[in-house]
């Protein structure tokens, strides 16, 4: 049985509406007119029958209400559907500490966090504390990773680290100090799943910079980056962290509590299992 190949699950949790302007940095300079664009929001869930790791939690209900966020649907709902318990013990991935990643961080009591060192200690810093009024993230954010931190639950890591067999991190700053960026295995070819790297894939397409930006330059080579990936067949599947556009390229979940708000991209090794089992009994 192989472990190392993963079912990659992503759920559509949030939406809102805005306009081109607010979105990308400088917009007016490229002489087009303003638009309406629409901004989703996901998690991602990476599983087989060894283990299972999450990646983000989503903004939390004060996160939305103070932002004017919608929800498609209520966090802890979606876990519920997985059957996922958010008390048990948990393999977290944050890929940065914004509002909208690790919003409900606090749900999850004794998961082991996984975050960027370099981001970690630009959240920490006096500089970082000042952010945390601001759009970034919230106080109460950031104490619940203080709080993880405090209990031995956070680890640090970086470029090229392993999560588990086929799961490996990328560094690709810019967006903040330390984006992260996490690469599966599965049995449809290697899934990147960008987060905010790549928010809309016109992002990296057409060299389109994010409005909120830590590093300009460091996030034009990450898009360099992401599309050496791409040319060179190390990626098969990129998953940007908000393109409305995201579920329509990967296999629609159509049954259940997550139908219409969800997708996937690959089979967990115990799915083939099963369905060898079903063929020798034909």
């Amino acid at each position: 049985m192989n472990d190392a190949e993963y079912e990659v699950v992503i759920v559509r949790y949030g939406t809102r509406s805005g306009h081109r302007g607010e979105v990308y940095l400088n917009y007016p300079i490229y002489g087009e007119p303003d638009a309406p664009i629409g901004m989703d929001y996901y998690v991602w869930v990476i599983r087989n029958e060894h283990r299972t790791v999450l990646v983000d939690t989503g903004f939390s209900p004060l996160g939305a209400e103070r932002r004017q966020r919608t929800f498609v649907r209520a966090i802890p709902e979606v876990y519920a559907a997985l059957g996922i318990d958010t008390g048990a013990e948990q393999t977290l991935v944050v890929t940065h500490a914004h509002y909208d990643h690790i919003g409900n961080l606090a749900l999850f009591p004794r998961a082991q966090v996984h975050i960027s060192g370099v981001e970690l200690d630009f959240w920490l810093s006096p500089m970082g504390e000042r952010k945390q009024f601001s759009h970034s993230t919230e106080p109460d954010e950031i104490a619940a990773l203080r709080t993880a931190l405090d209990e031995g639950r956070v680890t640090r890591v970086g470029e090229g680290d392993l999560i588990a067999p086929g799961i490996e991190l990328l560094e690709i700053g810019g967006h903040t100090p330390g984006q992260l960026a996490v690469k599966v295995a599965t049995d449809e070819g290697t899934v990147l799943l960008a987060s905010d790297a790549i928010h809309y894939y016109e992002e990296y397409e057409a060299d389109l910079p994010f409005a909120f930006v830590a590093d300009l330059p460091a996030m034009y080579a990450g898009f360099d980056r992401i599309r050496g990936l791409i040319e060179r067949g190390d990626v098969d599947h990129l998953v940007s962290g908000h393109d409305p556009a995201t579920l329509q390229r990967f296999t629609p979940v159509t049954d259940g509590p997550l139908a219409g708000i969800a997708a996937t991209i690959g089979q967990a090794p115990q799915a083939h299992h099963d369905e060898e089992a079903e063929q020798s009994n034909d």
